[in-house]
């Protein structure tokens, strides 16, 4: 429907703001005011135990689903107030502060689209605990999954979130400003619609604070993409390329040696009932392997996991800390087996130290070889409780035990 259409009250005039301009501004405020110091909460509160865990996970995910909110508010708030006449001001003479006005409005709609819209995206892109509480999925579109592009998103929120609080606090500056201290109608005007004198003078519009408030973004932006590098050291390379030598354990008479041309190290665990995918970026494998197995065994395996490259959505940081891998007391994992025929594919059989522990571990997987190249597959799943992580999450609600890994790799004969 046009708002020429609109009953006179709910449309502004050049005079005062209609019903709908007001609601969608205190809504928004509503929003924001309650969104912001929830985000700020949220990231502060512990996760040592599993009700810790459970009451952050609520947390953000009530913050999340505000910021969704807020888009779509601000979004139609933004669609409506173009369509609209803004009111005159009530000081056209004071230029500066009409410039200043403008400039802080600018940086709030902007603003207004681009936190929520950030947050969105590195939802989206990573996987997590904490599911936006509405019923059309957590995923949106042309937004794969990537821990790279969830760094991205992640470094723009956290910058562009400064400026919109910035932005805000001097909104509520000025409107106080001319409240108490000019004693004006400026804000009566939206509280209650007052309408301005009868014959409003509009000064020239002018694009100074379209200009200042893009180069506000522009510098925020740059120091957004200076996060990045160090924030995601481990995430721009999540399925970097391992090597391989030759093991000192190899069986004798088994001289095939193979060389690890590509592969990933992923790992699947379940936080408040969403499952998590993750990876290592680190690793290398001694292999030897031989078609034919002269003692029984068809050779020997021993991979190196360098366990701070661990990536593992936004949990990653709660991964790599000491409840679960503990990465600055132990940096590495270490998998030595023995390549043994299982049906009609094989197992690797042999021992996984991690966090001190050692554990038998049998990883089954599947070889294909053509001619000197291989392909193989593992799945298996183990018990993180074997290894004493996360002793204080005894509920598998919160945390599950059981962290399901695959190993997909190419490796050629050297």
């Amino acid at each position: 429907m046009s708002s020429a259409l609109l009953s006179p009250n709910l449309r502004n005039t050049d005079r005062s703001f209609g019903s709908i301009s007001r609601i969608f501004h205190w809504l928004t405020a509503l929003l924001i005011l309650t969104s912001l110091p929830l985000g700020v909460i949220a990231n502060q509160w512990p996760y040592d135990t599993a009700e810790s865990l459970a009451t952050k996970a609520q947390l953000f995910s009530i913050h999340k689903t505000l910021g969704v909110a807020v888009f779509f508010v601000a979004l139609f708030r933004i669609i409506w107030a173009f369509t609209q006449p803004r009111p005159a001001p009530l000081h056209p003479d004071r230029k500066l502060e009409l410039r200043a006005a403008e400039l802080v409005h600018w940086l709030l709609y902007a603003s207004l689209v681009i936190v929520p819209l950030s947050g969105w995206i590195h939802h989206a892109a990573v996987t997590g605990f904490a599911p936006i509480l509405w019923p059309f999925g957590q995923d949106l579109p042309f937004v794969p999954k990537s821990e790279f592009l969830g760094t991205i998103a992640g470094a723009a929120h956290w910058v562009f979130t400064k400026v919109l609080a910035a932005a805000l606090l001097l909104h509520i500056l000025g409107a106080l400003k001319h409240h108490v201290v000019d004693r004006d109608a400026t804000l009566r005007r939206m509280l209650r619609g007052e309408a301005a004198p009868a014959t409003p003078r509009i000064p020239k519009p002018s694009a100074l604070p379209v200009a200042f408030a893009v180069l506000i973004y522009t510098a925020a932006a740059g120091i957004a993409g200076l996060l990045v590098p160090q924030t995601s050291q481990i995430a721009t390379a999540p399925t970097a390329e391992v090597t391989a030598t030759a093991s000192a354990e190899a069986p004798a008479g088994i001289a095939n040696r193979w060389t690890v041309a590509e592969g990933t190290l992923a790992l699947t665990v379940s936080q408040m009932g969403q499952a998590v995918t993750g990876s290592f970026s680190d690793w290398q494998a001694e292999i030897s392997f031989d078609e034919t197995a002269p003692d029984g065994r068809h050779g020997t395996v021993r991979v190196v996991i360098a366990t701070p490259s661990v990536i593992l959505g936004s949990v990653t940081t709660q991964a790599q800390g000491p409840e679960f891998f503990d990465t600055a007391n132990h940096p590495q994992a270490i998998f030595t087996a023995d390549l043994l025929r299982q049906g009609e594919g094989y197992v690797a059989q042999g021992t996984l130290s991690l966090r001190g522990v050692d554990v038998p571990v049998a990883l089954p997987f599947t070889l294909q070889i053509d001619g000197n190249r291989a392909q193989m597959t593992g799945n298996l799943r183990l018990d993180r409780r074997d290894f004493g992580m996360g002793t204080s999450y005894g509920d598998e609600a919160t945390v599950g035990f059981g962290v399901d890994v695959a190993v997909n790799l190419t490796a050629l004969r050297e």
